[in-house]
């Protein structure tokens, strides 16, 4: 089950998006060829449901980082290439929302797709949950490389949200096109003011971000 993915609901929200605080914009208002796919809108993830707070498939993040943003999406359209977006803004409630059930170890519904070889008690210490996000900050994106005309995502040897070491950015175990995906991400991000996170080659967040250690919980809708 998915919420508000329906052609007319998605209408709905192109033309009449809620009042953000100010600072937020909406991702598809400032950039209106990138591709929005919350995964935390669906049951499609680690945790198997959708996650509190996440109302729409909307993509919200603060208006220095769309601007970055809309220069990587300009110089990937020469390649008819898009960014999709998995994760930006990510309600506080969110957060809280994977703490209680990383707590409950033996709820292991999607250990197999996302985490087989990392205990489910050990998410904490590993750094895979946290009780604070940078996302909260609205100036953190979790991102991935797609065909600008379809939408198909680009092959990254990896899904998003994996949890093991086939994640990391210094991952080597991967086919010629694998890498030269990841390295033409990497290189987009990086040289449009964001830095990456070594254990997650989809995560990046704006460097000087307006918003630094403040965590929002409003949702997203």
């Amino acid at each position: 089950m998915k919420c508000v993915f329906s052609f007319l609901l998605t209408l709905y929200s192109l033309i009449g998006y809620a009042q953000l605080p100010k600072g937020f914009v909406y991702a598809k208002i400032e950039i209106p060829t990138i591709q929005v796919e919350l995964q935390y809108c669906g049951d499609n993830n680690f945790v198997g449901d959708i996650i509190d707070g996440y109302n729409a498939n909307v993509s919200i993040m603060t208006k220095q980082t769309a601007v970055a943003l809309k220069k990587v999406q300009a110089e990937l359209a020469k390649q008819n290439l898009s960014i999709k977006i998995y994760d930006s803004y990510r309600p506080q409630r969110a957060v809280n929302h994977f703490v209680r059930w990383a707590k409950v170890v033996n709820d292991t519904l999607m250990k197999q797709e996302f985490y087989p070889r990392v205990r489910k008690k050990n998410l904490f210490k590993s750094g895979y949950i946290a009780s604070k996000s940078r996302h909260s900050s609205g100036s953190t994106l979790d991102i991935t490389l797609a065909h600008l005309k379809t939408g198909e995502a680009l092959d990254m040897g990896s899904p998003f949200d994996f949890f093991g070491s086939e994640s990391w950015v210094a991952n080597t175990n991967l086919t010629v096109d694998q890498a030269k995906n990841r390295k033409l991400l990497q290189t987009v991000m990086l040289s449009n003011g964001f830095r990456n996170y070594p254990k997650e080659w989809w995560h990046f967040t704006l460097r000087g971000e307006p918003y630094r250690n403040q965590y929002f919980d409003f949702l997203v809708e």
